[in-house]
């Protein structure tokens, strides 16, 4: 009887140790690193962990969530300290998050997101790029055509002479962008001129000298001056200068309209790639970058201080979102 119960016993330590193990190799851990706090990157990354919760299950991954109050240096500490820690997957929320993460491992997953251009943000030849990396990098882009971006500017203000492009010198994305609209606006018979801040000391100073030169201004997705909106928002009102923005957090702060995208949603997105990932399902430099769909909006506040009217085919930013 006794040499029962002792094998017993034992059998069930044997499926407890296989228990625990299944369990911990079912258990992820994931750094995040995002840029500065920001609705539109906030959201992005809540939309990431809610959909790793919901594709892998509750408690099935544990998140480090940093943010690097907007210094590219912070992003280098962050992901260097992941990959001290052994992360299983790194996610880089805004391009400086991403560029560190690439510095720190070619090892471990990385995903980014709310990164506008993979090919220009990792030095790719524009020409060779298929949407896959071919290493440990894959993502989810917040970019939308800048053609589009340029239509919509000549839809709301088709007799304005004098376009200027405002945006941060030390974002690689946002001249991207600048460089991506400017022959499209100047075929549609704009003068365009680039207006650039180093950081948020000179930003004041530079969107006045836009406003005064320009009669619309354009900004692209950059954190800089998402970051400094009202500042931006106090000036071009001021000048009564309208902005055409890169995305909604940036035009509720500053701007009258723009291309939207749902930030949340995108970083949905990219929790399902971190799933696939983390399962082994996909590997990262397999799998394509992804895009979101994009709606017309508008900031009520602005357009109507300005005497800006917007066809019916806008939507109003929400109220508390607006400036």
């Amino acid at each position: 009887m006794k040499k029962i119960l002792a094998l017993a016993c034992a059998l069930c330590m044997i499926f407890a140790l296989g228990a625990a193990s299944a369990s911990a190799a079912d258990s992820y851990n994931v750094g995040i690193c995002q840029l500065v706090q920001h609705p539109a990157l906030d959201a992005a990354t809540q939309g990431f962990i809610d959909a790793l919760n919901e594709e892998l299950g509750e408690g099935a991954v544990n998140f480090n969530n940093q943010n690097a109050s907007g210094d590219s240096a912070n992003c280098a500490i962050i992901c260097n300290q992941f990959v001290s820690d052994e992360v299983d997957l790194i996610l880089a929320n805004a391009t400086p998050a991403l560029l560190a993460a690439q510095a720190a491992t070619n090892q471990i997953p990385i995903l980014g997101t709310s990164v506008t251009d993979y090919a220009s943000a990792l030095d790719f030849d524009e020409e060779e790029w298929t949407g896959a990396t071919g290493t440990n990098i894959s993502g989810t882009s917040d970019g939308v055509p800048a053609e589009e971006y340029a239509k919509l500017l000549n839809e709301l203000f088709p007799d304005a002479k004098n376009v200027g492009i405002l945006y941060c010198s030390g974002e690689p994305n946002s001249k991207f962008q600048a460089d991506q609209i400017r022959p499209f606006l100047e075929e549609m018979g704009y003068t365009v001129a680039d207006y650039t801040f180093a950081d948020s000391n000179d930003v004041a100073a530079v969107a006045n000298n836009a406003c005064d030169d320009c009669d619309v201004l354009y900004i692209p997705t950059d954190n800089t001056a998402a970051s400094n909106a009202e500042l931006i928002n106090n000036v071009v009102l001021e000048k009564k200068i309208p902005v055409v923005a890169g995305e909604e957090g940036l035009c509720a702060g500053c701007g009258c309209v723009t291309l939207s995208i749902s930030y949340y949603d995108l970083g949905v997105v990219t929790g399902q790639m971190a799933a696939k990932i983390l399962t082994g399902e996909s590997d990262a430099g397999e799998m394509q970058i992804e895009y979101a769909p994009f709606e017309k909006k508008f900031n009520e506040t602005n357009c109507e201080i300005l005497a800006i009217e917007v066809p019916e085919d806008f939507i109003a930013i929400e109220s508390e979102d607006a400036a």
